[in-house]
């Protein structure tokens, strides 16, 4: 379908990729992984034609579409309904839909057998290209990807850039490209979009080609990894779990075998070196020599060393209580996002907030932060509470002019200029990088820069909003290890499922205004929470039908009684009068009941009754007599009621 043939691309003097090469076939599913700025989407702009070969080509088959998600598509501008925005995949749809609605205006002026028979063509090829149901594919991806149905007829200009990229990715999905390359793409979903995707992707009828550090996604759509290590490109035909397998492996063999050529090479020189000088071997020390220079030499694995260091430390303990709601409100004008909650965080608590989009996560951890205002309840702090707020604001707070330096030391300004550049150098800037302008950082880069200053807060509190975004997948694993070393508290809002199960051992989520907690793990709340959708679905499935079959009754007992003689129905309405009557009987001898057994349960209570054990068990008999005496009745009452309901 699409092939690359010893592809090499240059920025500057650099190579990006050298004499790389890629065969991709139909229905294939490829997570493209390999470190920051190695040439990920480098690789996906060469494949849509944006950038030009150095060496090499790109080749595809005719029939061979291609679809782009990148993150330039936040910049696109418009003032049209996000639904009208969607359906703009739909060209040929469209022109139809047009030029239908033009003849339409037309033949009420003009009518003649030429424009109906133009009409008739158009819509038989608007009907089969499925154009009367492209508004509810789109209405359904665009639900799908967390937009509400109120929200379809609202501008695009008015969502963020993160919804925006939603109505774009629904645009891509309706086009539906035989190659859809996506870069990038959970970084603006919620856990339910991300969970929908992988749905849908999974039944997608082309190839796929997906840039993330998302390893739960790539283990659910793909079933290729491509690896970009060393300007080429390695192919392990599985999931992520499977190529993590693999390339261990693989490396083991490699090693393995550059081991035994070298112990075979210095043998071979040794020999050589021995017997050069004699006339009797020189010959085989010669034949030797050939061989050597003859041989294909095998690399030593390189191992990637390169990777943060990470550790949250800080000198003072917390209280055993880090914080507490006490019936907490917050809303904004007529939205409610708290009412009335409670929460408590304990010292060494490692929560994940966890949640669609706007149902106030970011906005639970600004309260904590002391970055937003409640408006009811009490927010109780704990003693001796140490806090450290990380989010997407953060990297936009950095000092643009600032170098990398200056902007550590206005977070931790009594430390020593060694011990600002280890902590930069745990998160990979080194030697002249310190001196970098914060301006030309890329998104991951800044996001390391805000966690370093983080890690001289010394804080025993630690709150994270979406910490993972911009960090590739080896970073993420080293912020895992820091979190589960930390020994304060933590909480965190993230989409990264593979983050969450390794580092949270409680789980929040918001529900009906209430703030409510799972006490395990994300793996161990999905079986829960899957557990109990099904069984409340079961139950609203019995309700309905048990709805159903009384109404049936119902309207059973109306349609009889419709068609009962005026005897009849004079008949039905007197025992209708009866049984009220004899309900309303027994309600009274249960209040009667009901007050004796008060009365009776008073006088026990009296130590002059104590005092007389010959009371004391008549007044016992007897308040066993009028206790059964109440069952009784109470079992006519429901049979009584049962009775008017069915007369009825």
């Amino acid at each position: 379908m699409l092939s690359i043939n010893n592809l090499s691309f240059y920025f500057a003097d650099r190579p990006i990729y050298f004499e790389a090469s890629l065969h991709i076939k139909p229905k294939e599913r490829i997570g493209l992984i390999g470190a920051n700025g190695t040439g990920k989407s480098t690789l996906l702009r060469l494949i849509n034609g944006e950038y030009t070969p150095d060496e090499g080509d790109i080749s595809k088959s005719k029939d061979c579409t291609l679809g782009f998600l990148n993150q330039d598509l936040l910049s696109y501008e418009s003032h049209e309904p996000i639904i009208n925005v969607a359906m703009q995949a739909f060209e040929r749809e469209n022109e139809l839909s047009a030029r239908i609605n033009k003849i339409l205006s037309k033949i009420e002026t003009d009518y003649n057998d030429k424009l109906l028979d133009e009409l008739a063509k158009l819509q038989t090829e608007f009907e089969t290209l499925g154009g009367y149901s492209i508004q509810a594919r789109a209405e359904e991806i665009l639900e799908g990807l967390g937009f509400k149905t109120a929200d379809l007829t609202k501008p695009l200009a008015q969502f963020s850039g993160g919804w925006r990229m939603r109505v774009m990715l629904a645009k891509l999905l309706l086009q539906k490209p035989a190659l859809l390359m996506l870069d990038e793409p959970t970084n603006h979903l919620d856990l339910p979009s991300i969970e929908w995707l992988e749905s849908y992707l999974n039944n997608y009828e082309g190839s796929i080609m997906i840039v993330s550090h998302d390893q739960d996604f790539l283990n659910n759509c793909c079933n290729v990894i491509v690896e970009v290590w060393g300007q080429d490109l390695v192919r392990y035909s599985g999931n992520y779990d499977f190529y993590r397998e693999e390339k261990a492996l693989r490396a083991d063999i490699q090693q393995k075998a550059y081991e035994n050529q070298q112990q075979k090479i210095r043998e071979t020189e040794r020999f050589i070196e021995r017997f050069k000088a004699k006339a009797t071997k020189a010959k085989q020390a010669q034949s030797r020599v050939k061989q050597l220079e003859k041989m294909e030499r095998i690399e030593a694995v390189e191992e990637d060393t390169a990777g943060m260091r990470m550790r949250f430390t800080f000198k003072q303990p917390s209280g055993k209580v880090v914080a507490e709601l006490d019936e907490v409100s917050k809303s904004y004008g007529d939205l409610k996002i708290l009412e009335e909650t409670e929460a408590m965080i304990e010292r060494g608590d490692k929560i994940a907030l966890i949640g669609a989009n706007g149902k106030g996560k970011s906005t639970v951890l600004r309260l904590l932060a002391d970055a937003e205002s409640y408006n009811g309840g009490e927010l109780k702090r704990g003693h001796n509470v140490r806090q450290s707020f990380y989010a997407q604001h953060q990297l936009e707070a950095l000092h643009l002019d600032n170098d990398l330096l200056d902007e550590l030391r206005s977070a931790g300004a009594d430390r020593t200029e060694a011990e600002l550049r280890a902590v930069l150098g745990c998160f990979l800037f080194a030697g002249d990088d310190i001196f970098k302008k914060i301006r030309v950082l890329s998104g991951g880069e800044k996001s390391r820069v805000a966690l370093a200053k983080m890690l001289l807060s010394e804080a025993n509190f630690l709150l994270l909003d979406e910490p993972t975004n911009h960090l590739d997948m080896k970073s993420v694993d080293i912020l895992i290890e820091a979190v589960n070393n930390y020994e304060g508290t933590c909480i965190v809002v993230s989409h990264n499922r593979h983050f969450i199960q390794e580092t949270a051992n409680k789980i929040w989520w918001i529900e009906d205004g209430k703030i409510k907690e799972y006490p395990g793990t994300y793996d161990e709340f999905k079986y829960w929470k899957q557990k109990r959708d099904a069984e409340a679905k079961e139950n609203a499935a019995s309700q309905t039908e048990a709805q159903k079959v009384k109404e049936t009754k119902q309207k059973e007992q109306k349609k009889n009684s419709n068609h009962l003689s005026q005897e009849e129905q004079k008949e039905l309405q007197r025992k209708i009068r009866q049984a009220e009557r004899n309900l309303e009987n027994i309600e009274k001898e249960i209040n009667k009941l009901e007050g004796d057994i008060k009365e009776l349960e008073k006088e026990l209570a009296l130590p002059s009754t104590y005092e007389d054990p010959e009371k004391t068990e008549k007044l016992t008999k007897k308040h066993a007599s009028l206790k059964k005496s109440l069952e009784a009745r109470t079992s006519e009452w429901e049979d009584a009621m049962l009775e008017v309901e069915e007369l009825k």
